[in-house]
């Protein structure tokens, strides 16, 4: 059997494994072009190539080649600068934690967005403690996403190891790791933790078997139907594809694509970056119809509508469009907190965009219903009632951006 080596380099000494593997005859490893390399990228490529030329196991890589690669992915590389993570060395501390590279960079990110960088020692801290109380789990997408989905979880509601395993304190857990410890990606070697499993499905069932056999089959044709009339378009097998897998962020996307058509057409530095006044542009619609756009100036303040007009050049005719500027609209609204220990109060357990309202005002509700979905960088969470009671009022109807502990939905007994 082949064996192929990959792993990341945010130890900083990674290089040091490779060649290690490679010295100890395997077959292929995986390693990054010289200006993509490092942290929590794999070990310099051109490197590693230097280091076996007139050896046994000289790979007959083309040095020269790999440094022009090299180069011009320097360069596209600066477009991309607004998604660095700003790791700006090797670290131990992967030792301790383990998070797979690919996921300490989006996990960097994601406490980011939820106001948790300057905590990031207790975010870590709490990977590895979760990491343990699930047992030990092998971490690939998306194992690993699980287990930072509670760390992250964890530290923003101010919950403790102790705290999870509590089998009397009630905690809401994120969607993902209700599906893990459903079975839903599979069986983890020996098991589940079955005190903790219990307490996260709350008397739900499990599954014991390989989670493909209890699928039903997918009839293709059917959901390309059931898409096209959500979209109102022609779908190709490939979206097909996406929407079976990921359909939110399908639809998402879809959604953008029919208000704003096919931004891939844009150069990638207009696209995040914007234009610069008298910046020109070629852009290709389709073969044979090129858009030559200048870009002139905007006006200086908003109308009474909060609209600003950008004046631009079209394959040289004068233009004009109106463009809602949102800076002249922001207001400060404060949103209530619920109250620390009143089950009446069904308060948001992370900040993040309320996706989904499942209760109508007036509805009665029992103990453990989901009362709406939140989702903050990819991590979606059902928060539960604590008790029996009746929707009085909804706070933050779906689409409201929400902090951590703000009231969301208040009952009446």
């Amino acid at each position: 059997i082949p064996i192929h080596f990959h792993t990341h380099d945010t130890s900083g000494i990674s290089a040091a494994t490779v060649i290690a593997a490679i010295d100890a005859g395997v077959d292929a490893v995986d390693a990054a072009m010289d200006s993509m390399s490092g942290l929590t990228s794999q070990p310099n490529l051109g490197s590693i190539a230097n280091n076996y030329i007139g050896q046994p196991r000289d790979p007959g890589l083309n040095t020269e080649a790999l440094k022009e690669v090299s180069t011009y992915w320097e360069q596209i590389r600066r477009y991309y600068a607004g998604f660095e993570s700003d790791i700006r060395s090797g670290t131990s501390d992967v030792y301790v934690h383990e998070m797979p590279g690919g996921q300490y960079t989006n996990l960097r990110q994601q406490a980011r967005a939820l106001g948790l960088d300057d905590r990031w020692p207790e975010v870590s801290k709490a990977y590895a403690a979760v990491n343990k109380m699930f047992g030990d789990v092998v971490k690939v997408t998306p194992s690993s996403k699980v287990v930072g989905d509670m760390a992250l979880m964890m530290v923003t509601s101010g919950l403790s190891e102790e705290d999870v395993l509590d089998p009397k304190k009630d905690i809401t857990f994120p969607d993902s790791v209700i599906s893990f410890f459903r079975g839903e990606i599979g069986q983890p070697v020996g098991g589940f933790p079955p005190a903790l499993q219990r307490k996260v499905l709350k008397g739900g069932e499990a599954l014991s078997d390989r989670p493909g056999k209890s699928l039903p089959p997918i009839d293709f044709e059917a959901t390309r139907k059931e898409i096209e009339k959500k979209t109102h378009r022609n779908i190709s097998d490939a979206e097909v594809a996406s929407y079976v897998m990921y359909p939110k962020v399908f639809l998402d996307y879809a959604e953008h694509r029919s208000h704003n058509a096919d931004v891939s057409v844009l150069p990638t530095p207009v696209f995040f970056y914007g234009m610069n006044q008298n910046d020109e542009i070629s852009v290709d619609l389709e073969k044979g119809k090129t858009l030559v756009i200048r870009y002139l100036t905007t006006s200086e303040g908003g109308d009474d509508e909060g609209q600003r007009t950008v004046f631009f050049e079209l394959n040289g005719q004068p233009r004009t469009v109106k463009v809602a500027d949102k800076t002249l609209a922001a207001t400060g609204k404060v949103r209530p907190k619920a109250e620390d220990g009143n089950k009446l109060h069904i308060a948001a357990p992370m900040p993040g965009l309320v996706v989904e309202v499942h209760v109508a005002e007036g509805q009665k509700v029992k103990a453990g219903d989901v009362m709406c979905s939140l989702e903050a960088m990819k991590m979606e969470t059902a928060v539960h009632a604590e008790k029996d009671g009746t929707v009085a009022t909804i706070h933050a109807p779906a689409g409201t951006q929400v902090d951590s502990k703000d009231l969301l939905i208040e009952l009446t007994e």
